[in-house]
């Protein structure tokens, strides 16, 4: 039978394809969401057949796979990925699976390493073919490890792929709250209409995690917190809540905005701390001499008509308090409080991420009662727990998205360009690596 769709996994034994690909696959196709003529071909080295390679797949996860569902679709497939006449018989197979309005989607899900010689053979065997959108290549960050080497791969990418073929995946942006933030701003004119320096005294984007680095040495130490985090997810969060109003609701005007952010932020260079944790140097494959940061810190300021002026604080670490990720924004006090010396606070308007989506507005209000008593009383929104248990992972927003073609919730190469740009102006600011044991050290440091 001929396929509508087929997904090839490259990658596809490793630990991302086990965790959210086949669990988002078998999830759009459960609910129907994407056409159920669909074959999604994993491919690999080792000798399984299709039921052993699902059995090693769930020893991988903690989360039991949905097996009926996902035997029905998915079709192991050996090769080696350094093999061109390997991926010249891949494509006879595919050719003989698909229909001439097939789309072809090739996720892959590999190191940065690999990622040159995959792509030369993805092309070199017309797996795809340049310019056909109905052939596109997805891979994941890191999109290279610095403003050079970023250059490096989008230019070889382009080599071999027109841009509208080329889907890279910042999985942060699938998130439902980071999804709703554009929604909260435009769609509210309460918040839209003071949503500038006027009203706005300062911003924080803060993403805490609890634990370490658990087993992921090998890429943390080459990376750290500021690539790691701040490179990608941070900044994107940044761009979109400090981005002007698109000209339309559409991918390239959106990005067109965040891209104007990124390009006018201006570092306050005497802010900027980078912690590690105390015992990163005794966690496994970690080199005892190493100085890689697992917490940063600094302050910025976006340099638009929108919000020159008002600090942004942006931090991010591990072994912190607790796992929670949100933007801060707090407003100036009003003409009567200023005036008055009123015993009001601030409004402060807090959008939680993690670990669950919530809007909260913080305003005054008398007490009940007889006395002119004030208290803080907060307006909030929180996803209730049936609804919570039905949003989508971001992996299935954005697998959906890829076959639908929408391309909002990807980063096109000037943002990366952009960032890369920000994150080697950052590394030149004069810093020490502070040793940490509790949050409660680094805030007294920065404070």
């Amino acid at each position: 039978m001929k396929n509508d769709l087929i997904v090839t996994i490259f990658g596809s034994t490793g630990d991302l394809t086990a965790r959210k690909l086949l669990p988002a696959l078998a999830k759009l196709y459960k609910q129907k969401t994407i056409t159920q003529n669909v074959k999604v071909i994993c491919l690999g080295r080792r000798d399984y057949d299709t039921e052993t390679y699902l059995n090693e797949m769930q020893k991988l996860t903690s989360k039991s796979l949905d097996l009926p569902h996902l035997s029905k679709f998915v079709e192991y497939f050996k090769m080696q990925i350094t093999d061109l006449t390997d991926y010249q018989k891949l494509n006879t197979y595919i050719r003989s699976i698909s229909n001439e309005h097939s789309k072809h989607i090739y996720y892959l899900a590999i190191g940065p390493e690999i990622l040159a010689d995959v792509a030369k053979n993805i092309s070199e065997s017309k797996l795809i073919e340049f310019n056909n959108t109905n052939q596109v290549l997805v891979f994941e960050k890191p999109f290279g490890h610095n403003l050079e080497s970023a250059v490096k791969v989008n230019q070889m990418l382009w080599n071999y792929f027109d841009e509208k073929q080329i889907y890279r995946i910042d999985h942060y942006l699938g998130k439902e709250m980071i999804q709703n933030l554009m929604t909260l701003r435009f769609a509210n004119r309460i918040f839209e209409d003071t949503w500038d320096s006027k009203s706005i005294e300062s911003v924080k984007i803060f993403v805490k995690e609890e634990e370490g680095i658990l087993n992921r040495a090998g890429y943390y130490d080459t990376s750290g917190a500021l690539k790691d985090m701040v490179q990608s997810h941070l900044l994107q969060i940044l761009s979109l809540v400090a981005m002007d109003p698109p000209n339309l609701y559409e991918s390239d005007y959106i990005k067109d905005e965040k891209v104007k952010v990124i390009r006018s932020l201006n570092i306050d260079k005497k802010s900027v701390l980078f912690g590690q944790y105390k015992g990163y140097l005794e966690e496994l494959n970690i080199p005892k001499d190493s100085k890689t940061e697992t917490f940063v810190y600094f302050r910025v300021f976006v340099n638009t008509p929108r919000f020159r002026g008002v600090p942004f604080e942006i931090l991010t670490g591990k072994k912190l308090s607790q796992k929670e990720s949100y933007v801060e924004i707090s407003y100036h006090k009003t003409s009567e409080q200023e005036k008055w010396n009123l015993p009001l606070h601030s409004n402060k308007l807090r959008i939680l991420i993690n670990p669950k989506g919530a809007v909260d507005l913080s305003i005054n209000s008398k007490m009940p009662g007889l006395k002119d008593n004030l208290e803080v009383v907060h307006l909030n929104f929180t996803t209730t727990p049936s609804v919570e248990g039905n949003i989508p992972e971001a992996y299935e927003k954005l697998l959906l998205d890829i076959v639908e073609g929408s391309r909002t919730l990807f980063t096109r190469w000037d943002e990366i360009e952009a960032s890369w740009h920000f994150i080697d102006e950052i590394k030149k600011c004069p810093h020490s690596l502070f040793v940490y044991e509790s949050e409660h050290e680094l805030m007294e440091k920065i404070n």
